[in-house]
């Protein structure tokens, strides 16, 4: 019971991750997306949503990353040692996404390198999430012999499994940015900007997430089989499908708040499909391995234990503060009016 409680917090980091900021991420992507109509004002509604909230965010894949250095060491080892080049890519996604949007949205000079703050921070905001899904992809994938250096440390990730996951990944996170976007703009044309996004978003995410299954097969990962033996994952996916429809009608009719919770929930339950397909692996054996799991890799009983009780007390703290700093700052951002 220790270990799998352990275990459900490094799930749940990981799920406010790509709720939270998954929505930061698919914001770059969205911006490549828009046209030259109300640019200006698209652009001021994404840094004035994201403005507050998005570099605290990240707590939560902090906090995955320091579960699974204290919960689960060994698997820690292996993941990082296995994906020790998507890993670094992804990381330095998230500096230099970060680095442009701070000089891009607080620094006093406005001049040519505006521009350049504005490319790193899209192509970064695509690049980190499209590497998130790789990566999970990875950890499904079964491992060749390690015979060679491609073997051991980009075959799993390098196959068309990885690119599709990591195409849904970002193709989810853009949606789920403009569903939360729609209803920040007071402007009914920015509205219905981010509202069209949403919807063609939403249509390209089912058929990218159709495709998953077809690539995953000829990657070697029995994907669509492990999910009719898992009825519960199963279950999740089929719940996801089903909030299309109010999740739409909520999109059309302008119940904007609605809307959020309905696309938080849809990624919400594609996420806890996955995690009880995965469940108890960490990172799929290979050819004389056996399974990396977090069974065979939890630290002893007393660690988690004093783990558990941080982890209790934290989301104690956590949480509270959370939900002040966005009552406080988006009552904030909506006060101000939009710069000219």
């Amino acid at each position: 019971m220790l270990v799998e409680s352990v275990a459900t917090f490094l799930g749940i980091s990981i799920l406010f991750y790509a709720v939270f900021a998954g929505a930061d991420f698919g914001a770059g992507i969205l911006e490549l997306m828009l046209g030259r109509e109300h640019r200006k004002d698209q652009r001021h509604v994404i840094d004035g949503a994201m403005g507050p909230v998005w570099e605290a965010n990240h707590v939560w894949l902090i906090l995955a990353v320091v579960i699974l250095f204290n919960g689960f060491p060994r698997a820690y080892a292996q993941i990082s040692t296995t994906f020790h080049i998507p890993l670094p890519i992804m990381l330095i996604g998230i500096i230099l996404r970060g680095c442009a949007f701070t000089f891009r949205h607080y620094d006093a000079v406005r001049d040519r390198s505006q521009l350049y703050y504005l490319n790193v921070f899209r192509v970064a905001s695509l690049i980190t999430p499209f590497m998130l899904g790789v990566i999970a992809a990875g950890l499904a994938t079964p491992a060749r012999a390690s015979v060679t250096f491609y073997d051991a440390y980009v075959a799993r990730w390098c196959t068309p499994f990885a690119a599709a996951l990591g195409l849904f990944t970002c193709t989810l996170f853009a949606f789920l940015a403009a569903v939360y976007l729609i209803g920040e703009p007071q402007e009914e044309s920015s509205r219905a900007v981010f509202r069209t996004r949403a919807r063609a978003l939403n249509a390209v995410a089912v058929a990218v997430g159709a495709l998953v299954f077809p690539c995953a097969a000829w990657s070697g990962v029995p994907l669509f089989s492990q999910f009719i033996e898992h009825p519960l994952a199963l279950a999740g996916m089929a719940l996801a499908t089903l909030v299309q429809l109010p999740l739409w009608w909520s999109v059309a009719t302008e119940r904007w708040q609605m809307a959020r919770v309905l696309a938080a929930a849809q990624v919400s339950f594609v996420l806890a499909g996955w995690f009880r397909l995965q469940f108890p692996v960490l990172l799929v054996g290979g050819p004389g391995a056996g399974d990396i799991t977090v069974y065979n890799t939890a630290a002893a009983a007393p660690v988690l234990r004093v783990l558990l009780f941080a982890l209790v007390g934290g989301c104690l703290l956590i949480f509270p503060a959370l939900y002040f700093l966005l009552r406080v700052f988006k009552r904030e951002a909506h006060a101000q009016p939009p710069s000219a």
